[in-house]
């Protein structure tokens, strides 16, 4: 029961959660940009795996800083 009051492990426990979401909404981009033919709907979903990916590697280094 230590962990739950320390700071540093809800922090990282909040970046897991974080991080979980992430990989939906990843594999849900990936999915739909698989299956769409529009475009500006390609063009959507790349961004969005874009800038997915990029938050997901900056909330795996906010994990790694705890960690240190």
């Amino acid at each position: 029961m230590k962990h739950k009051k320390n700071p540093a492990y809800q922090a990282r426990a909040e970046l897991m959660q974080e991080i979980e979401k992430l990989q939906q909404a990843l594999e849900t981009a990936n999915s739909n940009f698989e299956n769409v033919c529009d475009p500006d709907l390609i063009d959507s979903y790349i961004y969005e795996i874009n800038a997915l990916s990029f938050r997901y590697k900056y909330l795996l280094r906010q994990v790694e800083k705890i960690r240190a």
